[in-house]
């Protein structure tokens, strides 16, 4: 059997990519609210030292780069472990060990999906201060929102984790990720952006009245039995599976993500994705733009995305790795590398996982 390692050099070998979202990235960017947050809870030398336990590369003091799923989930985990806080403060106060296995516990006896939303509404309200969450619902949708109880400041990582967090809860209830009819945060749009699009399977909003996930409700009718062993491994690889969207047909700049993810170089043109989608050029490339993106740069973060993970998982050669991704030469892949990461290829191979 091959290993992870193996099966990476063999799908480069073939010019053909996996089919896992997780092999995007975040920027280093977006983890520092998270970073700052943390030092409610450590000193600063210790909340450095966590990023490195996770793999993180440091440059005076800060994360630079990208930051892979494999880091971000061990960071978590590390992190909640080591700061005795589950939200690893994000919030007001401390989430003690073994909260939110309560919660996940009272979710799972619920009859229903809304039912279980209201308990974990419930449950938070009963510890947050100075937030609240409120759960909304009509004919055909349900949503909840993260509202101020005084002229609190919002926390956008510990936004962005709690309405993340609902999400992961409703799929793993539900059996399957549910797609969602909106995600919109109070916040004002951040530089880092982008990175949304590796959590949420659709285009986020940003200077919204409030903080909320919205849900149809047609996608909440079943609800998959959960035993008590389902949910202890739920909570051991806590966030593995849910954290980073693997819906990517929820949006077009996710479709096209994921055609640029299967398709051999020399076929990953606009042209090609449009035919993929039965539409010209032209109408793709006013959807990318209605959502934020454009297909150049989505092109671009898929290449980064995987030759970080070549990088970091494989012993594949820098210029085998920049001939296999289309590059006409690895001198072309290292500046574009630099550029997409402000680190060299070499520099992050020093980190190789």
């Amino acid at each position: 059997m091959l290993s992870k390692s193996d099966s990476l050099c063999c799908d480069l070998a073939m010019n053909t990519r996996p089919q896992t979202h997780h092999y995007a990235t975040i920027s280093a960017e977006f983890l520092r609210d998270w970073q700052h947050a943390l030092h409610k809870r450590c000193p600063e030398n210790e909340v450095l030292a966590l990023f490195q336990r996770a793999g993180l590369t440091l440059q005076n003091g800060e994360p630079v780069g990208r930051v892979t799923h494999a880091q971000f989930v061990a960071l978590y985990q590390i992190a909640a472990l080591e700061t005795g806080d589950e939200m690893m403060g994000l919030w007001g106060r401390p989430i003690r060990p073994r909260a939110l296995q309560h919660m996940l516990t009272t979710m799972r006896d619920a009859e229903t999906v809304p039912a279980a939303l209201f308990r974990f509404t419930t449950f938070w309200n009963l510890l947050l201060d100075d937030w609240q969450l409120e759960i909304n619902q009509s004919k055909r949708s349900l949503s909840i929102s993260i509202v101020p109880l005084e002229n609190a400041e919002p926390q956008r990582f510990g936004h962005m984790l709690m309405l993340k967090l609902a999400h992961g809860l409703v799929s793993w209830l539900v059996g399957r990720e549910v797609p969602l009819q909106d995600v919109r945060f109070t916040f004002a749009r951040p530089s880092f952006a982008q990175d949304y699009a590796a959590l949420f399977p659709l285009s986020v909003s940003f200077d919204a009245a409030e903080s909320a996930v919205s849900f149809d409700l047609k996608e909440l009718q079943s609800m998959t039995p959960r035993s008590k062993s389902d949910m202890v491994q739920f909570l051991q690889r806590a966030p593995e599976d849910w954290i980073f969207t693997q819906s990517l047909h929820h949006s077009f700049s996710l479709r096209t993500r994921a055609f640029l993810v299967r398709t051999p170089w020399q076929m990953s043109t606009l042209d090609h994705a449009a035919i993929e989608f039965g539409m010209t050029a032209r109408t793709l490339m006013r959807r990318l733009q209605a959502e934020g993106s454009a297909f150049q740069s989505i092109k671009d973060d898929v290449r980064r995305d995987l030759a970080i993970q070549a990088l970091q998982t494989t012993d594949q050669s820098i210029e085998e790795i920049s001939h296999t991704l289309g590059f006409s030469s690895a001198a072309n892949f290292h500046k574009s590398f630099k550029r997409w990461t402000s680190q060299t290829p070499a520099m992050l191979r020093k980190f190789k996982q």
